[in-house]
Order: structure tokens, then sequence, then C-alpha cells
């Protein structure tokens, strides 16, 4: 995961759209962080308004991105864990693996999301694997 920072206090951007007010009319760093409140929902609201500052797009478009995959990720599970359920003689053990990774996917997805909100509000540009390229160019 790779960190960049703003310089909100110098008012220099450091390529990331600086320190004044952007579209959404707030400073960057407190948009960063509204952008993953809702996730996908913030995320695109987010995305839609702000049309310059590509710190608060980066975030958006990282938000978007990140629940989504999570939403994805949850869906995986539910198929194979309904398929594990129907299979004679495993349903017990399928039943207590299915409890043990949503509590994983649930706990670490928690865990991600807060820090994501942190990270942003911080005035940094934290990249997660796989999906902060993505955003990163979806940001521009």
């Amino acid at each position: 995961m790779q960190g960049y920072s703003y310089s909100g206090a110098s008012g220099e951007g450091g390529g990331y759209g600086g320190a004044g007010a952007g579209g959404a009319g707030l400073q960057p760093n407190v948009a960063g962080l509204l952008c993953y409140l809702l996730g996908w929902i913030t995320g695109l609201i987010f995305l839609l308004i702000e049309k310059e500052n590509r710190f608060v797009r980066f975030h958006a478009a990282q938000s978007i991105l990140f629940s989504l995959g999570l939403g994805v990720l949850w869906i995986a599970l539910a198929i194979f864990f309904g398929i594990l359920s129907i299979i004679p003689g495993i349903r017990v053990l399928g039943a207590l693996l299915s409890f043990l990774a949503y509590a994983v996917l649930g706990i670490g997805g928690l865990v991600l999301w807060i820090l994501l909100m942190v990270r942003a509000y911080q005035g940094q540009r934290w990249e997660l694997p796989v999906v902060g390229a993505m955003a990163a160019r979806w940001a521009g």
C-alpha cells in the first residue's frame, strides 16, 4: 500500500488538488473522509461533484472500488457456502467455515474502512493493492 500526502497547511497540493475547498465546498481531507462514509454511494456522489481535486477524486474512486469489491467477495462466499451446505456429511463443517469466513471478512472490512477514512482525513492518499491503482487512473 502506498501513501502520499497533500500539504493542506501550505496551500500546495503536491499534485493532489491543494488545500482549498473543491467542488464540494469542503476541505479535501474532510471530503476524502466522507467519500468512504456510505461506501460506493458517497464515493459516486463525490466523483460526480468534484471535477478538479485529484485527492478527493482518488478517494471517491477507491471508495467505490473497495465497497463493490467487498460486496462481490460477500456474494461469492454466499454462493460457495450455499453450495457447500447441500453436500451431505460436511454441513456442520461448512457452517463453521462460513461463520469464520464471514467474521474475518466483516471485521477485516470494517477495520480497513475505518483506516481508509482516517488516512483520508489525515490528508494521505493511501492506495490499496489492486483497487488503488485503478482508482488513481480514474482520478486522473
